[in-house]
């Protein structure tokens, strides 16, 4: 982590906190990605409208842990694997949670291995000359090169953009079908809510998993509120007034952060279910690995007209483009961190742990380019990691209630009301996890 800047109080206008604003987007960057795009869509063209309030109930009880995770990150200014690691239980060189995590962390390699897999499929749907392959590892090239080289800042905001223009065109598309023959009616979004679920629930599950705030950006979210500033304006807890006034003050750009996120992050979660529902079910299309493009456009192509296989081709080139570096970056921080905390390495020198990070950064995209071109369907590769953070989900629900519980300072700790959702939230994402092994071994 960069080295602490002078202590600052946080902006109170709204107008000084959107300024602020930083982590969520940069999660949102990944959010809006593999999940929206691939699975969530996948789900609708399998069961309809059937869970809809399942979608949502997914975007909206993870936000409750994010939240608490970076509630504690801000005020003890510890990294998530640092804090995951204060986790009581068995320990053999860390604490269990963390073999649990390793497990989800390479399941992420497989992940951006599948996006990898959704580019060159998009470069070979828009005509784009040669291999497919081709494509994916010009990509992997190209983020390797621009984080390596320090260019993060500028994708960032260009990742962003690209974002939300996107969700701006599904949104349009979900509106667009009210006229044409694939139109949401009262009863689509009644059967939605009438809260039933699946006999097969694996594809359910893999989509809770990986929407909305995902078991990965969970961890993420942590170390952004670091590096951006949120945790480093406020200084050892020193047990005074002004430092509970300054974690506090951050806090509250840190929740603004993240429900602006929210919101961002579910419209387009809804839209891209909608329209799988809507026209992918209706259709009787599936979503898999052969032309899984091909197979996805039909959401744009039937309420957009003809412009919509171009939109949907830049579109999706733009979401998984914006996932695959906003993630990479991300997982090589956490790649550093691991082998700090797992006892491999140690970064002692002054910069060497940056160079560290930028190395991983360099690496991590070249190791999915791999998997990719030895397995070759998107679709299992992205699933593959969806499920292993679907099993990390009720861990990280289990670790918020001990770190607001046993670990956070009375000070800065939650509102009881806070409290009460994180619990429901912990339960509900525990009651999935449980429930999906119930009815994969049964």
């Amino acid at each position: 982590m960069n080295p602490a800047p002078s202590l600052q109080s946080a902006p109170h206008r709204w107008r000084d906190i959107l300024r602020c604003i930083g982590p969520g987007l940069i999660v949102t960057a990944s959010i809006v990605g593999s999940g929206e795009l691939i699975v969530t869509p996948r789900l609708g063209s399998e069961v309809g409208f059937t869970l809809l309030w399942f979608i949502i109930l997914g975007c909206l009880v993870k936000v409750f842990v994010q939240l608490e995770l970076g509630r504690f990150a801000i005020s003890r200014g510890l990294t998530t694997l640092q804090a995951l690691d204060l986790i009581p239980g068995p320990r053999f060189i860390v604490s269990w949670v963390l073999w649990v995590w390793l497990v989800m962390f390479l399941g992420l390699i497989f992940q951006i291995a599948g996006m990898l897999g959704g580019l060159a499929q998009i470069a070979a749907s828009a005509g784009l000359p040669g291999h497919p392959s081709i494509w994916a590892a010009a990509a992997a090239i190209l983020t390797s090169a621009l984080l390596a080289g320090g260019r993060y800042r500028m994708v960032e905001n260009a990742c962003v953009m690209m974002v939300v223009i996107f969700t701006v065109c599904t949104v349009v598309a979900v509106a667009s079908l009210q006229w044409t023959s694939y139109r949401i009616t009262g009863a689509n979004v009644g059967e939605g809510f009438k809260f039933q679920l699946p006999e097969t629930f694996t594809a359910a599950f893999a989509a809770f998993a990986i929407i909305g705030v995902g078991a990965s950006e969970l961890i993420y979210y942590p170390y952004w509120c670091l590096e951006k500033g949120y945790g480093r304006f406020i200084g050892p807890n020193d047990g005074t007034t002004g430092w509970a006034q300054r974690a506090l003050g951050w806090i509250r750009v840190m929740k603004s952060d993240a429900w602006i996120s929210f919101i961002v992050y579910t419209l387009a979660t809804v839209a891209f279910y909608l329209l799988g529902a809507a026209v992918l079910h209706a259709k009787g299309i599936k979503v898999e690995n052969k032309d899984m493009i091909a197979m996805l456009s039909h959401m744009y192509r039937e309420t957009l007209g003809t412009w919509g296989f171009a939109i949907f081709l830049i579109g999706a080139f733009n979401v998984l483009y914006s996932t695959v570096f906003a993630a990479t970056a991300s997982n090589a921080r956490l790649l550093v961190d691991g082998m700090v905390t797992f006892r491999a390495a140690r970064f002692e020198k002054p910069g060497s742990r940056e160079k560290a990070v930028k190395i991983a950064c360099a690496a991590l995209p070249l190791f999915s380019l791999g998997i990719y071109l030895l397995w070759g369907e998107p679709v299992t590769l992205v699933v593959v990691g969806a499920l292993g953070q679907g099993l990390m989900l009720p861990f990280l629900g289990i670790a918020a209630l001990y770190f607001r519980h046993r670990q956070t300072d009375p000070a800065v700790r939650s509102s009881p009301i806070s409290g009460l959702c994180l619990w429901i939230a912990a339960i509900s994402v525990a009651a999935v996890g449980i429930y999906q092994i119930i009815t994969q071994f049964t």
